[in-house]
């Protein structure tokens, strides 16, 4: 035994270090020793310290920084010291730093409060940290410090793969992170994720899925696509990564119309779409795929692909100005590593459409009153007039009657609706004896066509 600077007597202890920065600390064994011989005396009959607020658990991403406060009342001659416990470890007593670990450090605010702070917080730092003052027996209060870290998904799994229409992939995805992450899986676009037996039969559809490892089989081309994986622990940011799954098969060609019609001089685009994977090498051909010439962008000759997805697409030929040599066939061809395919379209020419015109000529004839005058003989027959109604157009109707007597109608030939039209009635008359001719005036609202056609009809009967 030996005496310290107070003349207090230490009392042997055993002594546990912890590895903190590289330096040793003393454990919190020595702790009670340590503060009643360096530090003032028990305080027998002063008030009994309290503490007038626990210490809050604490939750931080890794890289920021945190505080612990500490507030105690009636600390009087007492000393209050930072504890790591869960490793037993002196941080701090009173202002004094005991750790070496530059991130840390301890403010008092000079009457009853003491925080002890840690800067950049890293993983270790978590644990159960105590503020204790050194009565007998000793008083303390713990609060929890917990380090999170966002999930980091590992970069050693391969990002694609790929497997022939039928065949299966396995899709592998780590990540990291405290606490330790969720694995799930989705398609871009929206679309769901489809399971199948090695038969290609639908076992189940969903829109995402639970786990590290994605398999699928029975693969079909609808399958391709990108597929995300997605880490999650609460923390954000949250983490994912694009995994490409690739279907191969051979080439399709397909068109809406083997034959088109376009008229000389105009402009055509004919359309191939094809379904190839790996991506096809395309090719238009003037004739059969055998022997055609291979056609190339010009000013004749326009060539495009549009991209409809991951295997599908859609070739075009844009030809200008069609002339008589440029009706005839046309190959679209594409080709990969897993075969070829090809369709010829016929572009025919519209034929010209026979136009005839018809040149009418329209005749306009005045109307004029017309006033005719028979003049009547010993057996002058007797003429009456009545109003016809309206009959077809463009007609002229003679109708013989009993004996002697005719009918005559005559029809508006000019399209004239109105009822001007008369009818006449001719009778021959008993020869009278005696007395003066008569006189009869014919009225007729016709043209001179149509009078002219009474007045013979009516001197073929005088």
């Amino acid at each position: 035994m030996c005496d310290d600077m107070n003349g207090e007597i230490l009392r042997p202890t055993r002594a546990v270090t912890m590895e903190t920065g590289g330096l040793p600390l003393v454990s919190t064994f020595a702790l009670l020793t340590i503060v009643a011989g360096q530090l003032q005396g028990s305080g027998y009959g002063e008030a009994e310290p309290e503490f007038l607020s626990p210490l809050e658990n604490i939750t931080v991403a890794q890289g920021r920084d945190v505080h612990f406060t500490c507030t105690v009342n009636h600390l009087g001659s007492y000393k209050v010291a930072w504890i790591k416990s869960d490793t037993k470890t002196i941080l701090a007593i009173h202002t004094h730093m005991v750790t070496l670990n530059p991130r840390l450090s301890v403010t008092h605010n000079g009457h009853n409060t003491w925080k002890l702070y840690i800067s950049n917080v890293e993983p270790k730092d978590s644990g159960t940290y105590m503020c204790q003052i050194n009565t007998d027996p000793m008083k303390s209060q713990m609060g929890h410090l917990s380090v999170v870290i966002p999930p980091d998904i590992a970069d050693d799994d391969g990002s694609e793969a790929g497997a022939t229409e039928g065949g299966s992939v396995e899709l592998r995805c780590t990540a990291t992170g405290v606490p330790e992450p969720t694995m799930s899986w989705k398609r871009s676009g929206g679309r769901n994720i489809i399971f199948r037996d090695d038969s290609g039969k639908e076992i189940k559809v969903v829109e995402s899925y639970v786990g590290s490892t994605l398999s699928l089989r029975g693969l079909k081309r609808t399958d391709m696509g990108t597929y995300l994986c997605i880490a999650a622990n609460g923390i954000p940011p949250t983490k994912s990564r694009r995994y490409e799954v690739s279907v191969f098969f051979e080439p399709i060609v397909r068109v809406a119309s083997l034959v088109v019609w376009r008229a000389a001089d105009m402009q055509v685009t004919l359309q191939c779409y094809v379904e190839a994977s790996p991506k096809a090498l395309t090719m238009w051909q003037r004739g059969k795929s055998q022997t055609g010439a291979k056609l190339l962008n010009s000013s004749k000759y326009i060539i495009s692909e549009d991209f409809l997805n991951e295997y599908a697409m859609k070739m075009n030929l844009t030809i200008n100005r069609l002339k008589r040599n440029d009706f005839g066939e046309y190959t679209c061809s594409a080709a990969n590593a897993y075969g070829k395919a090809n369709v010829t379209i016929m572009l025919k020419e519209t034929p010209q459409k026979t136009t005839t015109t018809t040149t009418t000529t329209t005749t306009t004839t005045t109307t004029e009153m017309i006033t005719t005058t028979v003049v009547a003989t010993t057996r002058s027959p007797k003429r009456h007039y009545k109003k016809q109604p309206d009959r077809n157009k463009n007609a002229l109707d003679i109708e013989l009657m009993h004996g002697n007597s005719i009918s005559v109608y005559n029809y508006n030939t000019h399209g004239n609706n109105s009822h001007n039209e008369y009818a006449q009635r001719t009778e021959r008359q008993k020869v009278r004896p005696s007395g003066p001719p008569r006189h009869y005036i014919v009225y007729n609202k016709a043209s001179r066509y149509e009078t002219s056609i009474f007045v013979l009809i009516i001197l073929a009967f005088l």
